[in-house]
């Protein structure tokens, strides 16, 4: 694996339908292409939100559906793609189709899920992404990579830092968890989306400071952070999911394009004697 290029994973939260998925792929495709060589571009898109605060809330169109539209994202823009699933029923089909599996925070822990995963992984020659619980300390996570790394090899193997709950609707960042996660020979990854979120701040939804993104995407860039998983979407008050944290497409290569020069500032500062 080429580990001089940069990860970065990218799309709406939930698949919200063939056409707008498509639209959101072959945009992030196009506006990121000059930058092929020095990123890897991952389109995100989630099949089923399984933990949206309202029963009614949309939730996406399913583990067929969402699959068949990943794949054909792939075949048509040539992008990989990932997601995230919820059984470990799931791992095998989500494997057949997706280039990364993802366990979502609040199942980080969940044995079954994380065995499931990484053997798929193994199997297809996948990655298995995992979002760090805003439950867990940095240090814990060794635990996790100790489950994943007995069915898969370690370079296959991102742990996602999206914040730590520390009191009521709120998530902080501890900048210093990229190192530590780091330490353990783990790929970080920061999700400069989710860790704005308010849970629950808004009654039946999450709320969020989206003006907060840019600031602590810039700060975990420069704390070591080896990629970054971001939602965006083509009218953000108007997603189906994670209105209040996503990004205004514009905002995309802005974004992307400050952080590999944080990144790049960091690296050299490293390498001077």
């Amino acid at each position: 694996m080429d580990r001089d290029r940069v990860d970065f994973f990218i799309g709406t939260c939930v698949i919200e339908g063939e056409s707008e998925t498509l639209e959101v792929a072959r945009f992030l495709k196009k506006e990121l292409a000059f930058l092929e060589e020095r990123i890897r571009l991952t389109y995100k898109g989630s099949f089923d939100k399984a933990n949206r605060t309202s029963l009614d809330s949309f939730r996406g169109p399913g583990l067929g559906e969402g699959l068949r539209i990943l794949e054909k994202i792939k075949g048509e823009t040539g992008l990989s793609v990932i997601t995230d699933f919820h059984d470990p029923s799931q791992a095998e089909s989500v494997a057949r189709v997706v280039d990364t599996l993802q366990i979502p925070a609040f199942l980080c822990r969940q044995t079954d899920m994380i065995a499931s995963g990484a053997k798929a992984c193994a199997r297809y020659k996948r990655r298995l992404n995992i979002k760090k619980g805003q439950f867990l300390a940095p240090w814990d996570v060794e635990h996790i990579a100790n489950k994943a790394k007995a069915f898969l090899p370690m370079e296959n193997i991102l742990i996602t830092e999206r914040g730590t709950s520390f009191g009521y609707n709120n998530l902080v960042v501890d900048m210093s968890s990229f190192e530590t996660m780091k330490s353990m020979g783990l790929q970080t990854v920061h999700d400069c989306t989710h860790c704005v979120q308010r849970p629950g701040g808004l009654g039946k939804t999450s709320g969020g400071k989206r003006e907060s993104i840019v600031t602590l995407a810039k700060a975990a860039a420069a704390a070591g952070a080896d990629g970054f998983f971001m939602e965006c979407h083509p009218d953000p008050p108007k997603a189906l999911s994670d209105a209040a944290t996503s990004l205004p497409l514009d905002r995309v290569r802005p974004l992307v394009e400050t952080l590999l020069e944080i990144r790049d500032v960091c690296r050299k500062k490293e390498q001077t004697p």
